[in-house]
């Protein structure tokens, strides 16, 4: 692929899959983690000089014109960018203030908004055909809806809406926009889940496929999505869900 990526919430699950993946397929990827534990533990792993770790939160946009002032410097502009940072909020609907559903706001779609902004403004077309891809990182939830996760639901739905609508307006700029919606993925929840036998079993049937997706399967396609090979992609939502969507 030959790319320069910003992938965030590089610490745990898929982002830090996509970051290993991105690597070994000559990428070169800047990191940021937020956890110092992650941090330290992912900086011992990844132990290659196509990667560039950093600690802090994509909220601190004095940290995103670093990562974009290093990049220049080491002339490897950033031309993809991954959106995966973010939480989980699960609360009854009456029981949701106005801290809570800002705090869910500000770090599954605000901080995004804005670090697409930074980006935006500093990609530079060096040749006709140059472009830069961004994959936003949504899920089934904001798809489908679940009880007890309407805060989240809400983020995913708004960052769903929000790529479609750059994907518009910036396709003229050679800015691609995409957005993948996990499903049921094995990651480091995955085993604790798995105890819950009843929920875990309700999982498995709602899943056409009848099993849970891996992290490779999020992995392979954000790097298809950033990759020439997707150079007429744009604007679109991808559920990767065992046809959970659908079903």
């Amino acid at each position: 692929m030959n790319k320069n990526i910003l992938i965030t919430g590089v610490g745990k699950g898929i982002g830090k899959k996509i970051l290993f993946d991105c690597v070994n397929n000559n990428n070169f990827v800047y990191g940021i983690i937020r956890s110092k534990s992650d941090f330290s533990h992912v900086k011992k792993k990844i132990n290659n000089k196509n990667c560039k770790l950093y600690l802090g939160d994509i909220a601190n946009l004095k940290l995103v014109d670093k990562i974009i002032s290093d990049s220049k410097k080491m002339k490897k502009d950033i031309n993809g960018l991954i959106n995966n940072a973010g939480e989980r909020q699960r609360e009854n609907f009456l029981k949701i203030d106005k801290k809570k559903i800002e705090r869910i706001f500000k770090n599954n779609f605000f901080n995004h908004f804005f670090l697409i902004q930074k980006i935006i403004s500093n990609f530079k077309r060096k040749k006709r055909n140059d472009f830069l891809s961004i994959v936003n990182i949504g899920s089934i939830v904001g798809l489908k809806g679940f009880k007890q996760l309407s805060g989240y639901a809400s983020t995913k739905s708004a960052l769903e809406g929000l790529t479609k609508s750059l994907a518009v307006e910036f396709a003229h700029d050679k800015v691609r926009f995409n957005i993948i919606h996990p499903g049921f993925i094995k990651t480091s929840y995955f085993e604790k889940f798995k105890k819950n036998k009843k929920l875990y079993n309700w999982t498995i049937n709602k899943t056409p496929l009848g099993h849970w997706g891996e992290d490779i399967d999020i992995s392979e396609l954000a790097m298809f999505l950033l990759s020439d090979k997707a150079r007429y992609i744009t604007g679109q939502s991808i559920a990767v869900d065992g046809g959970w969507t659908i079903s």
